[in-house]
């Protein structure tokens, strides 16, 4: 490799993505899976073009890391951590091509990589991660083509649209985004261009697979969708949408992020990321959405924030310059800080910092007491008779427990599970001589209307005492005897999660 390579402003920006890591492999060991992760196990070792909850990208990735790493926390982790990594080295990239020094590409990678979002995502496997790097390499790709007036780009931008249509269907919030910006500002001129025709057919046709499972399976993701965003608006995880974007970019990076979207809405040739800002907003805003939906469209903004904020010092005399490029440093410090403390998996069980991150999120709750639910079931499971035994299985009532027991179940020699959630009901009907079900996940006993017989056999609680969706559900039935074959009722006990 080429000497000068190391002295290079990408190699500093390759620097500072590998410290942010190696920060992630070194504290994802920590608790256990999160429950959107056991359900991404599952699928990952039953690989098709698409499923009921996301598209097929995150479980082809989940694969791949099954293959090299196991069931390893830190290696089913590894590839959203470097995606989240990824996204420092373009965000400082973005800053370079907007004309900033090797000090703006510093602070412009460094302010993205203590993004809110950005930190939880690089500790978890979820397709929330990828779904953050294709919208900010959308983003770079549409910086060089307005800059290089190539039009080229759009191929790239193209291919970004098919992936990211492959791993979450908000792209598409962010394609009527790009449409609509490309139709107010001077690169409608690009309509006449075959090369954004040819980006356009290179993402339908990246996406075509999907969207033929979606119609061989009667676009089943549209009433998956349906259902969860009915939820999500019925317990209020709509709410608070605006107040929620002031966060999203971490709190200490608000002056650099409004700096940049003024710079964008300011300069005519760049007007068009600023709208890949707004119309996002407004969209998921429009339709209720969650506040992170937009997390993404902050790093372009900070990038040209810092990027500003660079140039402007420069304009100063040596000793107010020096000041606010302190005050800008101890901005990042204290935002890595308090964001990390908030983020990261770091804080001990129980202890004062895991009572607050509990009162901000519950990401780390939901990665705790999974071998013991395992060894509940089992305890259960043990007390049946051996002809019991021989036809009995583990009925699950969320995708965090039926994944959980799956992938732990062997260690603990229980039988076969069964869930009507998402992609385990796609499996299909039980076979009919399963009529003996320890149930998990259900509250109140709900689903006894499918069996004969229903008693309380035992409950769910982990060592920490910590309240999390087991918790809630704490009760374990042990339910005997179909009412109905289960061909008769696996399409109506189908649940969405």
């Amino acid at each position: 490799m080429n000497k000068s390579f190391f002295k290079s402003d990408l190699f500093i920006l390759i620097l500072l993505a590998a410290a942010k890591f190696a920060l992630h492999l070194l504290t994802n060991h920590n608790y256990g899976f999160h429950r959107d992760e056991l359900a991404t196990l599952h699928d990952a070792r039953n690989l098709a073009w698409s499923f009921i909850a996301y598209p097929p990208f995150t479980p082809f990735i989940g694969s791949i890391e099954l293959k090299l790493f196991g069931t390893s926390l830190v290696g089913f982790r590894f590839f959203s951590a470097l995606a989240q990594s990824t996204v420092m080295v373009i965000a400082g990239l973005m800053a370079k091509e907007l004309g900033g020094s090797r000090r703006a590409q510093v602070l412009a990678a460094l302010g993205a990589g203590i993004g809110i979002l950005s930190l939880i995502q690089g500790g978890l496997f979820q397709y929330v991660a990828f779904d953050f790097l294709w919208f900010v390499l959308l983003a770079y790709f549409t910086i060089r083509l307005l800059k290089s007036d190539d039009p080229r780009w759009w191929l790239a931008m193209g291919a970004v649209i098919g992936v990211g249509m492959m791993t979450r269907y908000t792209m598409g919030v962010y394609v009527v985004s790009l449409v609509l910006a490309t139709l107010l500002t001077p690169a409608r001129k690009y309509l006449k261009s075959p090369w954004l025709w040819a980006g356009a057919f290179l993402a339908l046709l990246i996406f075509l697979p999907n969207l033929i499972w979606q119609i061989q399976h009667d676009f089943i993701s549209l009433e998956f969708q349906a259902a969860i965003h009915e939820r999500d608006v019925r317990i209020g995880r709509a709410d608070g949408y605006l107040p929620e974007q002031l966060l999203m970019a971490n709190p200490f990076m608000l002056p650099f992020w409004v700096t940049g979207l003024l710079f964008y809405l300011h300069e005519s040739k760049y007007r068009m990321i600023g709208f890949l800002y707004l119309f996002p907003v407004t969209i998921f805003l429009i339709m209720q959405g969650r506040g992170y939906y937009p997390a993404p469209t902050y790093v372009m903004l900070v990038a040209a924030g810092m990027t500003t904020f660079n140039h402007w010092l420069e304009t100063l005399n040596p000793k107010p310059a020096l000041l606010y490029r302190t005050l800008g440093w101890v901005a990042i410090t204290l935002g890595f800080i308090i964001g990390g403390a908030l983020t990261l998996p770091i804080a001990p069980v129980n202890s004062g910092l895991w009572d607050i991150t509990y009162e901000v999120h519950d990401d780390f709750a939901e990665q705790i007491g999974w071998r013991e639910l395992n060894e509940h079931v089992a305890e259960i499971y043990q007390t049946l008779p051996t002809e019991e035994q021989s036809h009995a299985a583990i009925f699950a009532g969320n995708y965090g427990e039926a994944g959980a027991l799956e992938l732990y179940g062997a260690e603990y020699n229980l039988p076969p599970v069964i869930s009507p959630v998402d992609s385990f009901w796609m499996k299909g009907a039980p076979p009919e001589n399963i009529d003996v079900l320890i149930v998990v996940g259900y509250p109140d006993n709900s689903a006894d209307s499918y069996f004969n017989t229903c008693e309380l056999a035992g409950a769910v609680s982990n060592s920490y005492g910590v309240m999390n969706g087991e918790a809630e559900l704490r009760d374990i039935y042990l339910c005997k005897g179909l009412r109905k074959p289960w061909a008769e009722m696996w399409d109506g006990m189908r649940r969405f999660q």
